[in-house]
C-alpha cells in the first residue's frame, strides 16, 4: 500500500462549498486564479481531448450577466421570483468562472466521458479555491442552461454549454454541514 495524505484525505471527508451569498471581495487575483486554473484542470481527460474551457467572469461581465438573466427571465415569461434568484447570481458576485463545456468530436471517445470530464473540472476547481482558503461553491441555474443566454451572453458555440458557475470569494464563515449520504445505503459489495 502506497503512503496516505492524512491532510488531503481529511480536506476531502471534511470539504464543504460556500453558498455563493456569503462570499465577497477580496477574491483571487489573476496569478493565484490560474494556479486554481491549473489545478482543475488535472482531471481524467481520455484521449487528451481537453474537452472544456473556462471564461473568467469579473465585475463588469457579471453585472452584464445580471442584466442579460433579467431580459431573457422576462422573454421566456418566467416568474419573477425566479427570475429575481437568476439576476442574484451574477448581480450579487464578485468572481465566477464559467467552466464551459466544449466536447470534440471523437470516433473513440464517448461524449458522456467528456461531460464526465467538464464535471470533474467543476468539483477540482471547487476543491482548488477551498484548498487554497478561498470560498467556493458550484452553481448553474436556468439562465446558465438558456441556449440563448449561452450564446448572447457568454459567446457559447452551439455545441458547447455550461458545465458550471464555479464562484469563488472570500467566506468569513464556515457554514453549518449538511447531512451526508448513508454510504451503507448506497454501496453494494460484490464479491464474486
Amino acid at each position: 500500500m502506497s503512503q496516505t495524505d492524512s491532510a488531503v484525505l481529511e480536506f476531502l471527508l471534511n470539504r464543504r462549498s460556500r453558498p455563493a451569498k456569503m462570499l465577497v471581495a477580496p477574491v483571487p487575483d489573476r496569478a493565484q486564479l490560474e494556479t486554481l486554473l491549473t489545478a482543475a484542470a488535472r482531471v481524467p481527460d481520455h484521449g487528451k481531448l481537453e474537452p472544456w474551457r473556462f471564461i473568467v467572469l469579473e465585475k463588469q461581465a457579471l453585472e452584464r450577466l445580471a442584466d442579460l438573466a433579467r431580459a431573457r427571465g422576462t422573454a421566456m415569461g418566467l416568474e419573477p421570483d425566479r427570475i429575481e434568484k437568476g439576476v442574484a447570481q451574477y448581480a450579487g458576485a464578485d468572481l465566477v468562472v464559467a467552466v464551459i463545456g466544449a466536447p470534440i468530436q471523437s470516433d473513440k471517445i464517448p461524449q458522456i466521458e467528456q461531460t464526465l470530464s467538464a464535471g470533474a473540472v467543476c468539483l477540482s476547481l471547487v476543491n482548488a479555491a477551498l484548498a487554497a482558503g478561498w470560498g467556493a461553491c458550484w452553481l448553474t441555474g436556468w439562465a446558465a442552461h438558456d441556449r440563448d443566454f449561452a450564446a448572447q451572453g457568454l459567446g457559447l458555440a452551439p455545441q458547447e454549454y455550461v458545465a458550471g458557475m464555479i464562484h469563488i470569494g472570500t467566506s468569513a464563515r464556515t457554514p453549518p454541514d449538511r447531512p451526508r449520504p448513508d454510504i451503507s445505503r448506497i454501496t453494494t459489495w460484490q464479491t464474486d
